[in-house]
């Protein structure tokens, strides 16, 4: 069996203001338009998740939002994991190693520095930083995604916003 995960960092976000938590920083103009993009181009590949999960912080709530809406899956059913915000790359793996055997596509909304590191760890590709807005889409031969560890998965592709064609 071969299971894909879609791992996404939220698109580009507004500064902080004045007393504002970061989790609560929205994104930019950019960000939005971004994240329609990833979506839109998601639905041109006929990519379509079994679940969503994201960070809680609004900016990438919203980046999960965004590509829900463009690939019509229920918003209502995004799941949020308060452990994605500000996790290390064992708590977001640990996230990933816990969900349902039925499901075979995951994408998965969160934040640099972990996005990246996770990548490179399932993998062993250097993809470097992974921008706002980009997304790695990895293979795993596995039945469960307990399977899920270092150098397990394969790069299928890596996007950048720039080069979602």
């Amino acid at each position: 069996m071969v299971k894909q995960l879609l791992l996404v960092r939220h698109g580009e976000a507004k500064d902080s203001q004045d007393q504002q938590s970061d989790a609560s920083r929205d994104l930019a103009a950019r960000g939005y338009q971004d994240a329609v993009r990833i979506g839109h181009y998601l639905k041109e590949q006929g990519w379509q998740p079994d679940v969503i999960i994201s960070s809680p912080a609004v900016r990438a709530a919203a980046t999960a939002q965004m590509i829900a809406e463009q690939l019509h899956y229920p918003a209502q059913h995004i799941q949020p994991k308060p452990g994605l915000y500000e996790a290390s790359l064992r708590t977001f793996l640990a996230i990933i190693n816990e969900q349902g055997d039925q499901l075979n596509r995951i994408l998965a909304v969160g934040h640099n520095p972990t996005i990246s590191y996770l990548i490179e760890y399932l993998t062993g590709e250097e993809v470097g930083t992974v921008v706002p807005g980009g997304s790695a889409l990895l293979e795993f031969a596995i039945e469960d995604w307990s399977e899920v560890s270092q150098s397990t998965g394969s790069l299928v592709v890596y996007k950048t916003p720039a080069n979602l064609t």
